[in-house]
Order: structure tokens, then C-alpha cells, then sequence
């Protein structure tokens, strides 16, 4: 499973006229599961982006992590992360994990999230998303954990 990580201010996610999930200081999660991935990537994932210190304590080095500052999760759903540019100039996605594996992945982190964080929103699933941000920093990293035995 793959990620990015913005560390943000604010951000909410919009799917029409209707606001899906809202959050003040926290971080945005975009995320993407691959194929041959498991709830076993899933669980490393979100356990390595709860203790990730990123934010800032009061000397000003990045030395918190989202659990130490009580920040917010808003947990999107991108397979374009997935996307393979290699060659040409369209991006390809087949190393992006199935519709029907890459929903119950993404349910699967997000209940985790919910269990283990007291605040969780989220986008919506296979929708066309607006994702409203005001990064912190600008604090964005990348965050990927394989399959076990690649």
C-alpha cells in the first residue's frame, strides 16, 4: 500500500454539493492500495502514520507524531498513485489493486483508523472527489509499505 502524507491545517473532501468528511490540524491521507497487497500493508501503514513524527514541538523540530499532537485523519482514496509513466505519455494503472480488493482495503483501513484514533473522516470510494487543503509547512511525504516477499 502506498500513501502521501500532507500535514495540514485544515482540510475537507466535497463529492458534489456534499461535504463526505472535515478536519482541522492533522493529516490528509491519500491512499492508494496495489496489487498483491493485504490487510497485513494495511495495518503496517496506518501503525507506521499514527507514530510518524511530523509535527512540530515547541522548539520547532518535527519531533511529534499525529497521536502525541491529538491531530485529525481524513482518509482519501487515490488509485492514480498507482500510476506507472514509464513510457509514453498516459499514465497506466494496472499495478493499482482491483476495484472490488483496492474498496475492501480501503474500508478495512478506515475502520482500523476509527479503532485506533479518536478522529477519522473520510472521502468516498470510487468518487470524483474535491480534496480542499491547506497544507502545513508544506509538509507532504510519500509512505509505502510492500507486500511481505517483495
Amino acid at each position: 500500500m502506498m500513501t502521501v502524507l500532507q500535514r495540514v491545517r485544515q482540510a475537507h473532501v466535497q463529492v458534489d454539493e456534499r461535504i463526505t468528511g472535515r478536519i482541522g490540524p492533522g493529516l490528509l491521507v491519500l491512499l492508494c492500495a496495489e496489487q498483491g497487497d493485504s490487510q497485513a500493508e494495511a495495518d503496517k501503514l496506518l501503525a507506521k502514520l499514527l507514530k510518524l513524527r511530523i509535527f512540530t514541538d515547541p522548539a520547532g523540530k518535527m519531533n511529534l507524531s499525529l497521536q502525541d499532537v491529538g491531530g485529525a485523519l481524513l482518509i482519501v482514496s487515490q488509485f492514480t498513485l498507482a500510476a506507472d509513466t514509464r513510457s509514453g505519455n498516459r499514465p497506466g494503472f494496472s499495478q493499482a489493486a482491483a476495484p472490488e480488493q483496492g474498496r475492501q482495503l480501503y474500508d478495512y483501513f478506515v475502520a482500523q483508523a476509527r479503532a485506533a484514533h479518536p478522529e477519522v473522516q473520510t472521502g468516498e470510494f470510487a468518487a470524483d472527489m474535491q480534496v480542499h487543503l491547506v497544507n502545513d509547512g508544506p509538509v507532504t511525504i510519500p509512505l509505502r509499505i510492500a507486500p511481505a516477499g517483495t
